[in-house]
This record gives structure tokens, sequence and C-alpha cells, in this order.
């Protein structure tokens, strides 16, 4: 049996694909700090049959503030005596719009909660082991709205494509410390929330047949490849964007 302690912290993690990360890293036998602005959301994701053995963290976290997110990694450092082996950028706020119409604070809190504030996560996240001396990873959730063009998605797609550079710059600058910083880049995932968006067949059928496979993916597809990227399987793997788009992005 594997007795090797592995650590996480999660952002966004009381629904959707946030939640299928969490459990999906608790399969894998990770201990996990599970974050969301109000942390009582998070209640019953300790009751789940995948936290019977593994320890769950509630934090609150507004990524749209500096104190926040301090906070946030301090409470996950403290309950992990120090060790945190992995943090996924999951958060993040959607917007549908004419880029005429976009306002100005729908631009400010979009590049806050999906860009910035990943950012500075990952920047003290990455202070701290350096100063530890200890290797990390990284994976963050960018999109392929943040790799190719898309009508009323301008400034969701921007973020995400800051998102992938970031993704980038951040892997050949910790390269060398042993911390690894990759991204996962989903077409539409058919959460809650997005099934209930699409409930119309023809848009559903639209955004289908941009997709070579005619399917979007799963959760646990996603959750799947936020662990092999976290994992020591991938311990030679950085600065790389892995898209599961059915092959939208190779059409």
């Amino acid at each position: 049996m594997d007795q090797v302690r592995r650590t996480a912290l999660v952002t966004g993690a009381s629904t959707g694909l946030g939640r299928a990360i969490v459990l999906a890293l608790a399969t894998a036998g990770y201990d996990v700090a599970a974050t969301e602005i109000d942390p009582t959301h998070l209640s019953d994701l300790a009751g789940a049959p995948e936290f019977a053995t593994r320890r769950l963290v509630p934090l609150p976290l507004e990524l749209r503030e500096e104190r926040s997110i301090d906070a946030a990694l301090a409470g996950a450092l403290d309950a992990f005596d120090g060790q945190l082996d992995v943090l996924v950028n999951n958060a993040a706020v959607a917007l549908r719009s004419p880029a005429t119409e976009v306002g100005w604070a729908e631009w400010d809190t979009l590049m806050a909660v999906n860009l910035k504030g990943g950012f500075f996560l990952a920047s003290r996240y990455a202070r701290h082991l350096l100063a530890m001396g200890r290797p990390g990873s990284v994976v963050n959730i960018a999109s392929t709205h943040g790799l190719v063009g898309l009508a009323e998605r301008s400034v969701y797609g921007i973020a995400k494509g800051g998102m992938v550079q970031m993704t980038r710059m951040l892997a050949i600058e910790w390269a060398q410390a042993g911390i690894r910083v990759n991204a996962v880049a989903p077409a539409t995932v058919m959460t809650p929330s997005r099934q209930a968006s699409l409930a119309d067949p023809a848009q559903r059928q639209q955004m289908l047949e941009r997709i070579p496979t005619r399917r979007f993916p799963t959760e646990a597809e996603v959750a799947a490849a936020v662990v092999y990227l976290a994992s020591p399987a991938a311990g030679c793997v950085t600065g790389q964007v892995l898209a599961l788009d059915g092959g939208l992005t190779a059409a």
C-alpha cells in the first residue's frame, strides 16, 4: 500500500469541475485543501466516500483580495505542516457578451478572478517552495477559449489566453527548482450549470459541430488529466497545455 503523503490546494472547489478535481485527487491519495468564497458550500464534500481515508480542509478564498490569497495559502500550509505538493488554479467566472457591451467592472472581475488571482496564488506558493527547497506542481485550468477565437467570449478568452502564457512563463522560471507548471484546456465541459445553459438543442448541436469527435469532454476526463499532470508520472512535463477538446484546436 502506498503510504506516501500527498497534499493539494484546489480553488473554486464546491461544484462542477472543481468538485470533480477535488474528488479525483482524494481518490489518488491526496489530502485536499478546497477553497470557495463561502466555505460552508464545501460541507458536503467531507462526507463523500473519497474522503473516508483522506483529509479535506475547507478554506475561504476571494481571489480579488490579496489578503485572502495569502490567508488561504497560509491555512493550507498550516493544515499540512508546510507540505503542499500541488496547486490547482481552477476558480473562474464566465461572461458571454459582445465586446462592445463589456463593462469596465466586468472586465476587472474576470481578469482578477481568472488570471490575476491565480498568478499571485501561484507566485506565493512558489515562494514557499523555493524557501523550503521543495519541488511542487501547479496545474492551471485554462480553456480552448484561450487557444482559439469565438464571438461574444472576448474577455473570458483573453483571460484564459493569459493563463496559457502564464503557464509557459512560470514553467521556465521555476523549472530548475523542480516546480512544474502545466495547464489543462478543455472545450465546453458539461457541468450541471453548463447543461442548464445549453438547454436549446440547436445551440448545443452547433457547438458540437465544431468538435471533430462530436462530443464534449466530461468532468471526470478533465479531473483525470489534472491528476496526471500533478503526479510523479508527469515528472518531465512542464510548460505544457493539454487540450481536452475532441480535436477542436487541431481542426
